[in-house]
This record gives structure tokens, C-alpha cells and sequence, in this order.
């Protein structure tokens, strides 16, 4: 067998995008036992790093082992016993996502829609909220598969008023955008590592208010094979997952570190990596370089005549939807972009499938050299596809977003 060997691929779809290379770095390191002291003690410090991500005192802040959708699940498993009702705004793929984590979970599952390509008013959400007077109000932050990106600042303040819990996922917008768990009295989030944090997937960062976290604990279950003489199951329905469940979780996170399951040690060097990158450049200077790139990918879009998709005043800092023009093959132009370029840029789902591209300006891939030689390359593609536009304005009009 041959080595591994990838092709040198510019990743500027939605997601995954290419690594920081200190990530990659951190986690080529040897690894050590699971509750070796040095072990226990980066365990520590990715909580303490991941509250700062977060913006939060929360104690409840750790990684769950797994892509971002292990996160998702095992807040809502963990949270919701059968029967309870949700709320699940939908304006994307993913928001349909957690109504069928939801659903896998026995609660009774609620839904209200809106167009894709826009996003919810607060009072649209406060009105079914009193409505269907759900446990758990459950909604993403930033859709990829729409670029919208929901405000959530309000939602806290309705949910406390109407006793709802409120989790959101925010595995696409996070380090990207504005995210502020206390400030916005989120009481539970997860995220991925492969969209603006820079990582690869494979590690879900979550936290949880004590009122999250108190609400799992009335369900917490210590396994037989390594129960002691001092613990006690509480009265609640056991959480059907075994692996997602985040009463456990908690204990191996915790003083005691009950065992639950073996770290995945790389994916944590790895998560620790990501945090480390986003504080030590700054939060708001990360989100300030994701705008920009975000900001210049769209004047080069508009400068080459495409069509943006959606309501521009809530897309996402860190990817563009772009209408594909009646007379282009979308698929054709993307293969002609990674097969000659060695770029990536995504198609969408659902009803956007084959109609939008989505291009990406993530993680280390928000800079300038990367926004210019997709505009580049993707004017030479169209143009050699016979679509007629302005040769150079996109690159122009980018340069002038960066002050060039």
C-alpha cells in the first residue's frame, strides 16, 4: 500500500475547510493514558479554554466525542424524555436535523417554517412558543445549507419569561460571528471543529447552564460495571443513549472522572489547537477577518453579475449563497474548479439542490490570498464555459474590500 497522498485542495465550500497548521501540528503528538495526570490536566484546560470560545462561566463545558451532530445529540437525548414537546424553528436543512434527533428522542416535535433563504422574527417564535408551550426551544444559529444566520440575542429573555430551555447549534457560525452563550442566557450550545474554529471534525465542544445541566442530572444513571457502594440513579426516565449520555459524560469530565468511555486524545489536542488559535488572535479580530473575507467573496460575486441567494442583511459572515445562472451547468463548473484549480466550492440541499453554490470563507481560509484565486479561478471557469461577465472586476472589487 502507498503512503497517503491528497491532492493539495483550496477547501472553500461550507465546510470542512482546511486546517490551521498548528492544529494539524498538535495533533500529531504521542499520546498518554486517559487519566494520566498530564491527560487530566489538558481536559481541564480545554474546559477552561472552551468557556472563553463560548463566552461563558458555564461548569458544564467540555467535548463530546464526535462529529458536531454527537453534540446535537447528545444535548437533546440527553434533555428531552418522551413525550416533551419541542420547538424547532426551520429555515434549513439543520433546523429539520433537530426535529429528527428530537423525534428519535420520543419527544413531541414542533415545527414552524419559513422560506429558505430568510429567518425568524422573535415574535414569530414568542407567539408558537405560547402556543405550543414547549420544554425546549431548539434552533441553529447559522444555517450553511441557507447562509442565514438567525439572531438569537432576544430568544433568551422569551424562553426565560415562558420557562423554555433553549439550545442551539452553532457548529457553522461560531468563532465566524457574534456568539455570546451568558449574555443571550443560552442554556445549552454545541459546535463543531470544521467551520471557522480551523479543525477537522470529529470533536463537538458543548456547554451547559447549571439549569440545562440540572434538568439531565434528574435523569443521571451510573453504569453497573462501575457503580460504587455511593451511587444513587435519580428518579428520571434513563437517558436512552448510551454513549450521548451527557449525565455520564459529566462524571468523566468531572472530579470524580468516572469512566464513561477512552478520550479521543488526538481530537483533543486538536479542539485544544482551535481555541488556542481563535483567543490568541482575538475573538473579535477572528470575527472582524471572517466579515471581511465574507464581505469581499460577496462584492466579488455581484462584480462577476452573479446573483447572491437570500436576504443579505442576515447571511452568515463566513460563506455566500450564489444563485447558478439558468445557462450554467453548476456541476460542471464545480468539477472544472476542483479538477483544474484544486478548489472546492459546494452545491446546497433540498430545494436549493442544483440551484445555488455555496462558497466558503472559514477558519484559515478567511484571507485574502484564498478569497482572490477562487474569484479568479471561478471567472476563468464561467468564462471558458461561455458565460459571458467582466474579466478582472470580481478580483477588483474584492481588492477594494481589503483596501488594496
Amino acid at each position: 500500500m502507498q503512503p497517503l497522498s491528497l491532492p493539495p485542495r483550496l477547501l472553500m465550500g461550507p465546510g470542512p475547510i482546511n486546517c490551521y497548521p498548528q492544529v494539524l501540528t498538535a495533533m500529531s503528538t504521542q499520546l498518554v493514558g486517559q487519566y494520566d495526570p498530564a491527560m487530566t490536566g489538558y481536559m481541564n484546560e480545554v474546559m477552561a479554554l472552551y468557556r472563553q470560545v463560548f463566552k461563558t462561566k458555564n461548569q458544564q463545558t467540555f467535548l463530546v466525542d464526535g462529529t458536531s451532530r454527537a453534540g446535537i445529540e447528545a444535548a437533546l437525548v440527553s434533555c428531552l424524555e418522551a413525550g416533551d414537546k419541542v420547538l424547532v424553528p426551520v429555515f434549513g436543512r439543520f433546523g429539520h436535523l433537530l426535529a429528527e434527533i428530537a423525534e428519535r428522542a420520543g419527544a413531541e416535535v414542533h415545527t414552524i417554517e419559513t422560506t429558505w433563504g430568510e429567518v425568524f422574527d422573535p415574535q414569530q417564535i414568542e407567539d408558537a412558543i405560547k402556543e405550543i408551550q414547549p420544554k425546549l426551544l431548539a434552533i441553529v444559529q447559522g444555517d450553511t445549507s441557507t447562509t442565514m444566520l438567525q439572531p438569537l440575542e432576544h430568544l433568551g429573555d422569551i424562553c426565560r419569561a415562558h420557562d423554555v430551555l433553549l439550545y442551539t447549534d452553532a457548529t457553522a457560525s461560531i468563532g465566524g460571528n457574534p456568539f455570546e452563550t451568558d449574555l443571550w442566557q443560552i442554556d445549552a450550545v454545541s459546535v463543531g471543529l470544521q467551520k471557522c474554529l480551523g479543525g477537522p471534525s470529529g470533536s463537538a465542544p458543548i456547554s451547559m447552564s447549571d439549569r440545562f445541566a440540572d434538568v439531565i442530572r434528574k435523569r443521571h444513571h451510573v453504569e453497573a460495571g462501575i457503580r460504587d457502594a455511593h451511587h444513587e440513579d435519580a428518579g428520571g426516565e434513563r437517558i436512552r443513549s448510551n454513549y450521548f449520555d451527557l449525565s455520564m459524560i459529566m462524571d468523566y469530565w468531572g472530579e470524580e472522572r468516572l469512566n464513561h468511555h477512552t478520550e479521543a486524545a488526538t481530537m483533543l489536542f486538536g479542539s485544544r489547537q482551535c481555541a488556542i488559535e481563535l483567543l490568541r488572535e482575538g475573538q473579535d479580530q477572528v470575527i472582524a477577518r471572517h466579515k471581511q473575507a465574507g464581505d469581499a467573496m460577496l462584492s466579488g460575486i455581484q462584480a462577476m453579475g452573479l446573483q447572491p441567494f437570500g436576504d443579505l442583511s442576515h447571511k452568515m459572515n463566513n460563506v455566500v449563497g450564489v444563485h447558478i445562472p439558468d445557462n450554467v451547468d453548476g456541476e460542471a463548473i464545480r468539477h472544472a474548479l476542483l479538477n483544474t484549480f484544486n478548489i472546492e466550492i459546494g452545491t446546497s440541499f433540498g430545494p436549493l439542490k442544483g440551484k445555488v453554490w455555496r462558497i466558503g470563507t472559514m477558519g484559515y481560509n478567511a484571507r485574502q490570498d484564498a478569497v482572490l484565486h477562487t474569484l479568479q479561478s471561478l471567472e476563468t471557469v464561467l468564462r471558458r464555459a461561455g458565460f459571458a461577465l467582466p474579466s478582472g472586476e470580481a478580483v477588483d472589487a474584492a481588492m477594494s474590500v481589503y483596501g488594496a
